[in-house]
């Protein structure tokens, strides 16, 4: 897979993150009035093989969870999002700009997909990752959208020897 879109997202932040994803937003799909949507939650990112320094072919899965949502228009609650891809990297690659795609479920079973791009930077042993776009398809379609994943920075004792094999972090998402 090209280092695209989530998927550098994910070696970004010791390949924690996104991938490019295509999904087909739900039949029943209703464009909402303007808003501001606030949801906050966590993000866990599994590695196999382990991420070592040696750059080498990692499956990521990715799945986050918003557990609280505040939406102005009192329909949204919650979301969710799963992605699993390939990626070519080691731990010495990590902290790319990116380009992508991410397909939020929410509670009402209808579907957001976020078209935008992002970055990391490692701040005082946190990798911090921030994407920006706009809501393309579903629920709250024309929406600015900023996602921030902050995660631990990577051990690099396990980068010499097990390798990163997973990471859990918190996660915002605002859509304006």
């Amino acid at each position: 897979m090209r280092r695209s879109s989530w998927a550098a997202l994910v070696a970004a932040t010791v390949v924690m993150g996104m991938s490019a994803t295509s999904a087909t937003a739900s039949a029943s799909v209703r464009v909402r009035p303007p808003g501001v949507v606030q949801c906050t939650g966590t993000e866990t990112t599994t590695y196999s093989p382990g991420v070592l320094f040696q750059a080498r072919e990692i499956t990521l899965s990715t799945t986050g969870t918003f557990t609280s949502c505040l939406d102005a228009t009192g329909q949204v609650a919650s979301g969710g999002y799963g992605e699993q891809f390939t990626l070519f990297v080691g731990c010495n690659d990590l902290l790319g700009p990116f380009t992508g795609r991410r397909t939020i479920t929410w509670n009402t079973g209808d579907t957001s997909v976020i078209t935008g791009s992002g970055s990391s930077t490692a701040i005082a042993g946190q990798v911090i990752t921030t994407f920006t776009g706009t809501v393309t398809q579903g629920p709250f379609q024309g929406s600015s959208a900023v996602q921030t994943i902050t995660l631990p920075q990577l051990s690099t004792l396990k980068c010499l020897t097990t390798g990163i094999t997973d990471a859990t972090g918190i996660t915002t998402l605002t859509l304006t």
